[in-house]
């Protein structure tokens, strides 16, 4: 039986290198693939793939909050993050979210292919450059506290991750559908939950959080 595959980057080229890759496994078939962050999803639930290969830096919606939605509305879909970014605080973000593999674009093509496989398996894989002492330490370092980020609506973040991109409210009104006194109010409601000064405080926040790797 083949293993189901959808393709989630914004690189043409990346795409089409990987689905090659993938299919010359010969048990691996790549039922989709997109380039919006927007898009994976919706994909995700409509076609039910086995695996997500995920970019993090994802237009439309980040790779982190794409892990939450898809593990939540398809607990079965097992997903794969396909990273250049090595930081820890990344790799637990994407852990906890659900991910049961994060592999580095620096890595092997059998690297990959070998997440892949772990994640069907109901196995969680970590790129081999990850050391699990280093993960581990970082996982007893990280404290409880509710995250601000936690209490965001599914639009709220939407609307932030697309504040991040530079998107004036009138594109983002376009590119959600909405109108963009709506997208005001919620840049609002962004600004008071997330207790900032303003909205180049909002804009600096998104940069942080979704554009630009966190530090350890």
């Amino acid at each position: 039986m083949s293993v189901r595959i959808i393709l989630a980057d914004d690189h043409p080229i990346v795409r089409e290198g990987l689905r090659k890759l993938l299919e010359a496994e010969g048990d691996f078939a790549v039922v989709a693939e997109t380039g919006d962050g927007l898009e994976v999803a919706p994909l995700t639930e409509s076609l039910r793939p086995d695996v997500l290969v995920l970019d993090l830096m994802m237009p439309g919606l980040g790779g982190l909050e794409i892990v939450r939605r898809v593990r939540r509305q398809s607990p079965h879909i097992r997903v794969v993050v396909l990273s250049m970014y090595a930081n820890v605080a990344y790799v637990m973000e994407a852990l906890a979210g659900g991910a049961s593999g994060y592999v580095l674009k620096k890595s092997t093509s059998a690297e990959l292919v070998t997440a892949i496989r772990s994640a069907v398996a109901g196995q969680q894989y970590l790129d081999l450059s990850l050391s699990p002492e280093t993960i581990e330490r970082h996982r007893h370092r990280a404290r409880e506290p509710v995250d601000p980020y936690e209490t965001l609506t599914r639009r709220e973040r939407e609307v932030l991750h697309m504040v991040g991109e530079g998107l004036s409210s009138a594109e983002i009104a376009q590119r959600l559908g909405i109108s963009p006194r709506t997208v005001e109010m919620h840049r609002r409601h962004l600004v008071g939950k997330l207790d900032l000064t303003g909205q180049a405080a909002l804009v600096r926040y998104a940069l942080q959080r979704d554009l630009h790797p966190p530090s350890e």
